[in-house]
């Protein structure tokens, strides 16, 4: 078997698995699972305004700030954001899953990013702290959560008076989620919307908590 039919047939499978997901994610709630976790971590090139790179540039992380990062999933964006917030800050990464969290802590020993906290629960269902964390992200997670609009307003008791949430979606995410669906929870919750950045295929929108 040549490289290019290996290639293919690992497209093909992949393609298989993204179609029956999405198939039974309209019918109930299914995270990735996180023996998945190496097709979640990349960041697909068709989809550059939800890369961790883009959403990180409109957030306005500094060093120091305490960040949310609520269904950190494998840590594409923790990482990012452990770096930007140096050794005086924090990251919050937040799953359900022990098992998301364990690849997050294993590469964050890896680089030596002690400012990365876990912690294992569900959102949406009244658990996630009162953390007056500075900013939040939400990165292709909304989707799988049941309770959506509980989720949106646990985020915003997290966030400090004038605390950004970066919330980011593509459209090759099984669990994608229309922005105008986004703001509807979003502004029901109590945010606003102040900054905007993508396309059809993948977009990230800023929402800030009234000072």
């Amino acid at each position: 078997m040549d490289a290019l039919t290996v290639i293919f047939s690992i497209f093909a499978v992949l393609c298989g698995i993204w179609i029956v997901w999405k198939l039974v994610s309209r019918r109930k709630s299914l995270p990735c699972p996180s023996w998945l976790y190496r097709m979640v971590e990349m960041e697909n090139p068709l989809a550059k305004n939800s890369q961790a790179k883009t959403i990180l540039a409109g957030l306005g992380v500094a060093e120091g700030m305490t960040v949310l990062d609520a269904g950190c999933g494998p840590g594409r964006v923790t990482l990012p954001l452990g770096k930007e917030v140096g050794p005086s800050g924090k990251v919050i990464a937040v799953d359900l899953q022990q098992g998301m969290l364990d690849v997050v802590q294993r590469k964050a020993q890896q680089e030596g990013l002690a400012m990365i906290e876990f912690v294992q629960l569900p959102l949406g269902e009244g658990k996630l702290p009162p953390y007056q964390a500075d900013r939040a992200v939400m990165a292709a997670v909304l989707g799988e959560i049941p309770q959506q609009a509980a989720a949106l307003q646990e985020v915003f008791a997290a966030l400090k008076p004038g605390g950004v949430l970066a919330i980011a979606e593509t459209i090759f995410d099984p669990h994608y989620q229309r922005k105008a669906h986004v703001l509807d929870l979003a502004q029901a919750a109590g945010f606003a919307e102040v900054g905007f950045t993508g396309n059809s295929l993948a977009y990230t929108v800023y929402l800030q908590k009234p000072s």
